[in-house]
């Protein structure tokens, strides 16, 4: 992960370039996000998320996990730094809203910035926040996370759930060989966060230094399809994973070597398929 693989924290090594900026969001929106929809599913199965959910999601994205959440009657605020992401959020969510002040409509609202944009005295405090961006599969990718985590829990109410998520096990997520194509290319010209597998206790890391207290976990099966290797080389891109590789080299190369990684995975009919597992934690604000 979005992250998507399906990686978007906040920070310099995930945005992408501002003039490919719309293009990227809009791949990530029609490509790659729906592939973590039953990670968003069973977590929201497994929080009864309804009419009584406040839920603020840091990084939103374009919105496809709070639209699911609206339409199981949560009040939802979703917060990026991405603004194309968030543009395209607004026309899921908002489709009539023009700015950051009318997108209050209905209860929802998106916005450009950081958790402490997310602070409205005039509302009830959050119940529910979610950093639904897989971390594990790089190192250090969970470092922007620890601060957002600090400033979002004290926007909530005392004994909310924060869910964060992460990639599974290697073995389990045949992803991991192409990920390693952007670690192979960083680790030999010595520049970007190098690929590592997934830790068990990656998550549980992250909220005991966000200081939370674990409450529960799962695994969720979540495959990545596509309908064929352009679409699949697209969706992989839009996550921002591949983004140090192609700095390290150029894009023709890195996109030749995420092919040749992606073959094994081509099916007679032309589609490319990929299992993956990814797990969450769902902890408890002290």
């Amino acid at each position: 992960m979005t992250p998507m693989l399906v990686q978007h924290h906040p920070h310099p090594a995930s945005a992408p370039p501002a003039s490919d900026a719309p293009g990227r969001a809009r791949d990530w929106a029609e490509i790659q996000e729906r592939m973590l929809v039953p990670l968003y599913e069973a977590v929201y199965e497994h929080l009864e998320v309804g009419t009584g959910t406040r839920l603020l999601g840091l990084g939103c994205g374009s919105g496809l996990a709070l639209l699911m959440a609206a339409a199981r009657g949560a009040q939802v605020t979703g917060i990026d730094t991405d603004h194309a992401r968030v543009d395209l959020a607004r026309e899921r969510l908002l489709p009539d809203a023009s700015g950051r002040e009318s997108s209050r409509c209905g209860g929802t609202r998106l916005l450009y910035g950081g958790p402490a944009d997310a602070a409205d005295p005039t509302r009830p405090a959050y119940n529910l926040v979610t950093a639904f961006q897989p971390i594990g599969c790089t190192e250090g990718d969970s470092d922007g996370l620890g601060p957002a985590l600090a400033e979002a829990v004290r926007l909530a109410e005392r004994g909310s759930a924060v869910v964060l998520a992460g990639w599974g096990p290697p073995e389990r997520c045949a992803t991991s060989a192409v990920l390693r194509v952007a670690g192979r290319l960083t680790e030999r010209l010595r520049t970007g966060a190098a690929w590592r597998p997934a830790l068990r206790d990656d998550l549980e890391e992250v909220a005991a230094r966000a200081g939370l207290r674990p409450d529960g976990s799962g695994r969720v099966a979540c495959p990545f399809g596509y309908a064929d290797m352009d679409s699949a080389v697209r969706g992989l891109f839009s996550t921002g994973l591949f983004d140090p590789a192609v700095a390290a080299s150029d894009q023709a190369t890195v996109e030749k070597e995420v092919t040749e990684a992606l073959h094994p995975h081509v099916r007679p009919d032309g589609t490319v398929w990929m299992p993956n597992v990814f797990r969450y934690l769902v902890a408890r604000i002290p």
